[in-house]
This record gives C-alpha cells, sequence and structure tokens, in this order.
C-alpha cells in the first residue's frame, strides 16, 4: 500500500510538472512576473490591490508584445532572487541593475534602462561626497545593490546604514537616522525631493554611474539561468516597443528625460 501510494504520489508530481512546462515551453504564452511594489515611480500598490509605475506599464507592454498571458506576482526585494529560482515566478521586472555577481544566479535581458545614482542630503549641510569629506559619517544606502557595494568599497572609514527598499533611503534620511543618502537619481527626484518631506533636501556633488548600459550593465530582466526562449522573446519584445514609440510614450508618463540609456 505504502508503495503504491508513494508511486501515485510521484506520477501526481510528474504531472503536474508536465503540464507546467508544456503550459509554458511552446512559446511561453503564460508568464509571472516578479515585481517589488514599494518603489515609486516604478512600481507600487494601490490599497485595492492593483500595481501600478514605469516597471509595470513596461511589463504589461513587453506581455502584450509577445501576446502572452502575463500575472504579476508581488515580491520582497530580499527574496526576488531566491523566488525566480524557487520558480515562484518567471522573471523579474523590478528596476534589478546587471551585475556579474547576479548573472551566476540568472540570466538577465538587454538593458531596459540605465539612470545614475545620486548623493542626497540636508542642503546645506555637505560642500563635497569624497571619502574624507564622509568621514565619520552615517550613509543611508539599498543593500544588495551595485550603490551598497560601492558604498563599501570606497567610503571605509563611514558609516553605513543598509536598508531593504530604496523608499527607505530618503525615509531614515528624513528621520535622522543617517546624514547622507545614495539612491536612484529618479526615484530620488520623484518621490522625495519633489515631495514636502524632501524640501529641506537636495542633491549633494555630481551623479555616479555605476557600469552603465554601454558596459553591459544598466538595468534588466531577469530569468533562470537557460530559459533562452524567454530571454529571446523578451529582448525581441522590448526592441520592438522601443522602435514602435511604445516605450517612449511610457517614459514620457513618468518622466521629464529619456531614461533608455542609449
Amino acid at each position: 500500500m505504502i508503495r503504491r501510494i508513494a508511486a501515485a504520489s510521484m506520477l501526481m508530481t510528474a504531472l503536474a510538472f508536465s503540464t507546467y512546462a508544456s503550459a509554458q515551453a511552446p512559446g511561453w504564452a503564460k508568464i509571472r512576473i516578479g515585481v517589488e511594489a514599494n518603489y515609486p515611480p516604478f512600481s507600487q500598490m494601490s490599497p485595492d490591490g492593483k500595481f501600478s509605475g514605469f516597471d509595470i506599464d513596461i511589463a504589461n507592454a513587453l506581455c502584450a508584445q509577445m501576446k502572452a498571458e502575463c500575472t504579476m506576482v508581488s515580491q520582497e526585494w530580499d527574496g526576488m532572487m531566491p523566488a525566480l529560482n524557487a520558480k515562484k515566478f518567471d522573471m523579474i521586472v523590478a528596476s534589478m541593475s546587471i551585475t556579474e555577481e547576479r548573472k551566476k544566479s540568472a540570466d538577465f535581458s538587454d538593458s531596459y534602462y540605465d539612470i545614475p545614482s545620486t548623493w542626497i542630503g540636508k542642503t546645506g549641510s555637505l560642500k563635497e561626497v569624497t571619502p574624507a569629506a564622509l568621514k565619520g559619517k552615517t550613509i543611508i544606502v539599498t543593500r544588495n545593490t551595485p550603490r551598497a557595494r560601492f558604498v563599501v568599497e570606497h567610503y571605509k572609514d563611514s558609516e553605513v546604514l543598509q536598508v531593504a527598499k530604496e523608499a527607505e533611503v530618503t525615509m531614515e534620511l528624513a528621520a535622522g537616522r543617517g546624514d547622507i543618502g545614495f539612491g536612484s537619481s529618479l526615484a530620488a527626484t520623484s518621490a522625495f525631493l519633489k515631495s514636502p518631506q524632501g524640501k529641506d533636501y537636495s542633491r549633494i556633488g555630481a551623479p555616479v554611474t555605476l557600469g552603465g548600459a554601454a558596459q553591459g550593465g544598466g538595468v534588466g530582466i531577469a530569468m533562470r539561468k537557460g530559459e533562452d526562449a524567454l530571454r529571446t522573446k523578451v529582448n525581441a519584445a522590448l526592441k520592438a516597443i522601443t522602435a514602435n514609440g511604445v516605450y517612449k510614450t511610457i517614459n514620457d508618463k513618468y518622466f521629464d528625460v529619456n531614461i533608455r540609456g542609449e
């Protein structure tokens, strides 16, 4: 009896996997997309559970171009890559920078945008952002990002407060838990510097470009390693929405500059 139950269980598992594979393999007609819904203006979730933002619109545009039925799956940032490889979803559209470290765990699409990073602090509090000027200061940055690595490597005499989400950089800064924040230039501008909470803050120093699309960096869409058919479809769809003006329409909805990085 035990052997029969075990055999039946194995058969059901095999059938379930076969059903999943057959639904995906012929052309990825159904795709689950991991999104981090707490990063305006790139992604956010309304109280009624609806997703919106630049990343969400790009994901929907790619799905429309690929003629795929897509489902958005909300995921905390720190669990993005593990959830992808656990097959909770099939790709990540969450402003994820393409790095050599991340490429060990996933394959990436071509870059779909590239934005410099920026320093933000109390207006007049700091004149420069050299390692010497920030010695003993607390820098706030999102962990598990190229920005965090940059700060740790170059500002060894500073304290570093690493937070879970991009929005928390300015939240912690405004709460007085750090001297300066280092984050996305567009996210900082749109979500903080233009808000009432950011009226006493400003950019400090010049923007910092970490890698960049031209060097194979920028921001891309992550997929599990070996999903070459999906990656080919995504790259083709990205080229198509760029060429037909859909990308520009989405870009202009959120930003007054071209963030495509081309």
